[in-house]
């Protein structure tokens, strides 16, 4: 596939502990498939990379293969997981109880500053769109539904549905390079957020959940182009 999602030379913050750094490093080159499925991990080789023992490596992985990301043989090999497609529809469902309720309560009680927030980031993708900015379009999308989150005042909720959907983030990677589909979560954001603009709590309700469902959706598509890479 087009890989897009180049990363830029990895820093560690020498202030903080190095494991959870390696570990947050690790799991977005799993995410954006930098790292595909199937792929082996070298714990000596990472250690040089981020100039560390491999004991915070060792522990990222560990923390890796707890989200199921990848399998951890002692003494033999760390491989990245193809991307299963019941923990897939797990988190699917996850995310669309909690916001539901999340839009419910925006629209119950529309707040211009929150829809200047939002409307700004749907322009930041239209941009990314328009350069074909993968990487960049992906991370405005997560913004979109954090100030969504945060504005509902459960922002602790939205990294709990981070960690538990790394599974369907990779499905939405192969799904977005597809020709137009950007162009549909720019629509579904926008119809989100002028239900919520309108106080129409059941409007908003429905834009999200087309707008969650649409990778999904699609399983038969993204298997065909990518066999290797799905499990279920």
């Amino acid at each position: 596939m087009n890989r897009v999602f180049a990363p830029p030379p990895v820093q560690l913050d020498r202030s903080r502990h190095a494991s959870p750094q390696v570990f947050e490093h690790l799991r977005e080159r799993i995410i954006d498939l930098r790292f595909p499925p199937g792929m082996s991990l070298s714990r000596v080789e990472l250690a040089a990379e981020f100039g560390v023992s491999q004991t915070p490596v060792r522990e990222a992985l560990l923390r890796l293969a707890e989200e199921k990301l990848v399998d951890v043989f002692p003494q033999h090999a760390t491989i990245v997981r193809p991307i299963d497609i019941a923990l897939a529809h797990q988190a699917h469902f996850l995310r669309l109880a909690i916001e539901l309720e999340v839009v419910a309560t925006l629209a119950g009680a529309p707040d211009a500053a929150l829809l200047g927030k939002l409307d700004r980031t749907i322009e930041d993708q239209r941009l990314h769109a328009a350069r074909l900015d993968h990487g960049a379009f992906v991370a405005a999308d997560q913004a979109f539904h954090a100030t969504m989150y945060d504005a509902a005042a459960v922002p602790d909720l939205f990294p709990l549905v981070r960690r538990q959907s790394g599974h369907l983030d990779r499905l939405r990677y192969l799904h977005v390079p597809t020709p137009g589909k950007m162009q549909t979560v720019i629509e579904d954001h926008a119809a989100i957020l002028d239900a919520i603009r309108h106080g129409d709590a059941t409007q908003a309700q429905h834009a999200l959940r087309r707008h969650l469902g649409g990778t999904l959706s699609r399983i038969t598509d993204i298997r065909a182009r990518y066999p290797d890479y799905l499990l279920g």
